[in-house]
């Protein structure tokens, strides 16, 4: 591996690697070695989603599959309405490498209409549900959206943009009823009522798709632009399903995976819902997050584990303590960007022995895995990596006189950068521009090649079998993108919307720790074209409203005479963040939404922030 082993790395707190009675290191190695076996036996690519759907309604047709919001179908009856759907699809002019856009909440038809597509040996354009004009257009275009299936619940997202996009009313747009059955607008067909005498038979393929063949797009906010669509293939899939479900989750037939995290992210439709695909287990799907209702549904459906990003587990943890907190059925979590201050308390306050903390990116050639319930990592991986060292003011690469990446200091952090090789490659973004932005070449020597991560992480001290291999813990985003409400943001992205406000000259976009909140805050330091006192808060709320999904709008302004910039004209983050919401000397506004907009920020809203008392 390129990576540093050496000793003096911070040390993680200690490992549960006695593990307990409902999850002991046995069920864990055993998965572990069921997972490297099928990986290496399996062939991920030579693999389709459609296969494995098709091996579990064989199987077991009876078993459950998905549960929710009152409804279940079962192995032989998920595969049945992908097969309706996959058939209407090919009868409407689909075919092998076209992508049909998915514009659904969490629902059993989602997963239908993914699997149904990539039976085709289409493509399914994962759309997120936040997105409203602009950036919602631009996703559907960037893959060459063909049909779009849009749920009843979303409709008045997609409606006011329909003119902008090129397709046909009435054939290109296939709206599917939420629950009881509604009217289809007069620009769709209804596609749910098409969907009743269609064939459930498996649809005939003259091939199977191939490992590298996309089964779907995932977009992603990226460090420039819009939203890009990332390529999840086949055989990534399976690898993923593998990697996470077997060797991280351990994940067995009969058991129950929740998942209330949006199909639109990968950590839902490829991490847990893949991991059940493999294991024969059960999803437990649930429209949203909701953290007062979460423990008590957990025990009503009986979930063995759960998917979650940090964000989800702060909420929780956040929540006043409960005399039956640790009365649950979950034994194991897997996810990503639970943070080490609420780790152990997290752990111990809801009894769950296990956490498999991962990290991977939805357009990455990696994986780290916390397959030794190492507490406070990421675990560690087989990929060839390596950490070098990052200004993260200017926002570069340090490198050596000739050329070639600096090695971080041993314990410290540094850019995580994963090498593209045959056996881990870069399927990377449809726009093959941007994908060749997040490639470093000639690192480390002449004609390499590595993605970069755009993270700083550390090595860590472990103990025990988990010794035996590197770990790592994740320290922060750099560059242009930071996490806000779970959601990666552009920060290129948001500043172009706010540029096209007319009282904003310019805008410097970035994130800002906050006490008792997971991810960044969005910041906006903004350049005006008027006086400060003429600066209209309200107006720029609104605008900022009309555009920018919820977790993209910036929480807090600075107004400044002028934008500070490098000597190659790149924007300086590194003082702005520094300073955070504390306005030094500056006017600094903040939203909030019961009062109509921005306004500025007092010293009694600042007390409450810094306390983490203010809700964000």
């Amino acid at each position: 591996m390129d990576s540093e082993h050496a000793a003096g790395e911070t040390p993680a707190t200690a490992g549960a690697l006695d593990g307990a009675a409902r999850d002991s290191l046995p069920d864990r190695l055993r998965g572990f070695v069921r997972g490297e076996l099928a990986l290496a036996t399996g062939r991920p690519d030579r693999m389709s989603i459609g296969a494995a759907i098709e091996h579990n309604a064989a199987r077991f047709p009876e078993r459950v599959a998905v549960l929710g919001q009152g409804r279940s179908i079962t192995w032989s009856g998920l595969n049945a309405l992908a097969n309706r759907i996959a058939h209407r699809l090919r009868a409407a002019g689909i075919g092998r490498g076209d992508t049909v856009s998915v514009l659904m909440e969490n629902r059993i038809e989602h997963l239908a209409a993914v699997i149904g597509i990539a039976k085709l040996g289409a493509v399914g354009g994962i759309l997120n549900t936040n997105l409203r004009g602009r950036p919602l257009v631009h996703c559907i275009e960037a893959v060459g959206g063909r049909k779009v299936i849009v749920g009843e619940e979303l409709v008045d997202a997609l409606a006011p943009v329909r003119d902008r996009l090129g397709l046909e009313d009435g054939t290109d747009y296939l709206w599917l009823a939420d629950g009881t059955r509604g009217q289809a607008p007069a620009w769709a067909a209804d596609f749910g009522r098409a969907l009743d005498d269609a064939p459930a038979g498996n649809p005939s393929r003259e091939r199977e798709p191939a490992g590298h063949d996309p089964c779907y797009y995932i977009f992603t906010s990226g460090t420039t632009g819009l939203p890009k669509a990332a390529i999840m293939s086949h055989g990534r899939w399976f690898k993923a399903a593998y990697g996470f479900g077997q060797m991280g989750l351990a994940l067995r037939p009969g058991e129950r995976i929740y998942i209330c995290l949006p199909l639109y992210h990968n950590n839902a439709l490829t991490v847990a819902f893949g991991s059940a695909v493999l294991a024969g287990a059960s999803v437990v799907l649930r429209r949203r997050f909701s953290a007062s209702a979460f423990w008590d549904d957990v025990r009503a459906t009986g979930a063995d584990c759960f998917i979650y990003i940090g964000e989800m587990c702060r909420y929780l943890y956040n929540r006043p303590a409960r005399a039956e907190d640790a009365d649950n059925p979950v034994t194991k979590i897997i996810g990503n960007g639970l943070r080490p201050d609420i780790w152990q308390e997290f752990k111990q306050r809801f009894a769950i022995p296990r956490v498999v903390e991962f990290y991977a990116a939805s357009e990455g050639n990696a994986a780290f895995v916390n397959v030794f319930n190492q507490d406070c990592t990421i675990g560690t991986t087989t990929s060839p990596h390596a950490l070098v060292a990052y200004d993260v003011d200017n926002d570069e690469i340090l490198r050596d006189a000739r050329g070639r990446c600096r090695r971080a200091a041993r314990g410290e952090p540094g850019l995580l950068l994963t090498r593209i090789t045959p056996k881990f490659a870069f399927d990377g973004y449809v726009d093959r521009d941007a994908s060749e932005r997040k490639v470093v070449r000639d690192a480390f020597r002449k004609g390499d090649a590595w993605f970069n991560t755009g993270d700083l992480v550390r090595r860590v001290r472990v103990r025990g079998l988990a010794r035996l291999t590197p770990h790592y813990q994740f320290v922060d985003r750099v560059g242009d993108t930071f996490r806000w409400k779970g959601e990666n943001v552009s920060t290129t992205e948001v500043a172009e919307i706010l540029n096209d406000f007319d009282q904003v000259r310019f805008s410097n976009v970035y994130g800002v720790q906050v006490p008792g909140a997971e991810g960044r805050a969005g910041m906006a330091a903004l350049a005006l074209d008027c006086p400060v006192e003429a600066f209209d808060g309200h107006a720029f709320a609104r605008h900022v409203e009309n555009s920018l999904p919820v977790y993209a709008r910036p929480v807090f302004v600075r107004l400044i005479p002028d934008l500070d910039v490098t000597d190659t004209f790149k924007l300086k983050k590194g003082r702005l963040r520094e300073r955070s919401y504390h306005p030094d000397g500056d006017a600094v506004l903040y939203y909030r939404s019961d009062a109509g907009g921005y306004v500025p920020l007092d010293e009694s809203i600042i007390e409450r922030i810094d306390a983490g008392r203010e809700g964000l």
